[in-house]
């Protein structure tokens, strides 16, 4: 009994990886460290990408990249990086489940910030899947001190063996190159030789082959993006002057933005009594 418990106890600390056989089907998963497991997703979280505003351009060179790589062709990993609430976490999500309407098998896998030391052993499990996978990190930054970054550098390029030809990654963050400019500017200060401590911080986001960039909008783009959802999920406006309503809103959080432009939608529908449920 003694041993049995031990034993428990051992595999809790250090479970075992687990069975690619045993993998259910499913849509996207979320990567749990403890465990070393794959947990399905039943109901994704994400918008259709045709409501997508002011951002056509990133919207179409992740699209291509992806539906690349969900054609068995050469793509690359991305970033998406730039101002809070323009989409990029969105962007990723409507763009898979663009793929996944086209009729691609191409699953979402998405791994948390605080776990991304285990993305080799992630990338590695799905290597031994016969199904494309696109690893998905949210908000994904590094602070002074820390050094996981320098494992995620060796897992996007692959060492010896290359990234699995199944896998590509895709992370979204507000800092252009993941790190803060203070953390880089340290490394120029304490470095016997500056420039070699600047390149070693900045080099991981060199791994992405896609810098995708988003900036703060317009106030005609709000607009476009507020009304987009009005005539989707038929809002009843009751001649109401949603623009109006929509400025005051954006100018209540010192924002104009995507996020933005669906807290005010919330509000909008509950007040109408609208359902968001397509």
């Amino acid at each position: 009994a003694q041993l049995t418990r031990i034993a428990d106890a051992m595999e809790r600390t250090n479970p075992p990886m687990p069975v690619a056989d045993a993998l259910p089907m499913a849509e996207a998963y979320i990567w749990e460290a403890k465990s070393r497991q794959m947990k399905p997703v039943k109901k994704i979280n994400r918008l259709d990408i045709g409501l997508l505003r002011g951002i056509k351009p990133q919207r179409d060179t992740l699209l291509a990249n992806s539906l690349s790589f969900a054609k068995g062709l050469s793509a690359n990993n991305a970033l998406l990086w730039g101002a809070r609430g323009t989409g990029k976490s969105s962007l990723v999500k409507s763009v898979h489940g663009k793929l996944a309407a086209d009729g691609f098998d191409c699953a979402l896998v998405e791994i948390h910030r605080e776990d991304i030391e285990d993305l080799p052993t992630l990338m590695a499990f799905l290597a031994g899947i016969k199904r494309r996978f696109i690893i998905f990190s949210d908000d994904l930054a590094f602070e002074h001190g820390e050094s996981t970054y320098k494992s995620l550098k060796a897992a996007l390029d692959g060492g010896v063996e290359g990234r699995p030809e199944n896998v590509i990654f895709y992370a979204t963050s507000n800092r252009r190159h993941l790190m803060p400019r203070h953390m880089i500017e340290n490394e120029r200060s304490t470095a016997i030789n500056p420039s070699e401590g600047v390149e070693e911080s900045v080099s991981l986001s060199d791994r992405f082959g896609l810098w995708i960039g988003f900036h703060s909008i317009s106030q005609d783009v709000f607009f476009e993006m507020v009304d987009a959802y009005v005539v989707h999920y038929g809002i009843d406006t009751n001649g109401r002057d949603v623009h109006a309503e929509a400025l005051a809103w954006s100018m209540e959080r010192g924002a104009r933005s995507g996020r933005v432009a669906w807290q005010f939608i919330l509000d909008l529908a509950a007040q109408s009594g609208t359902s968001l449920k397509n």
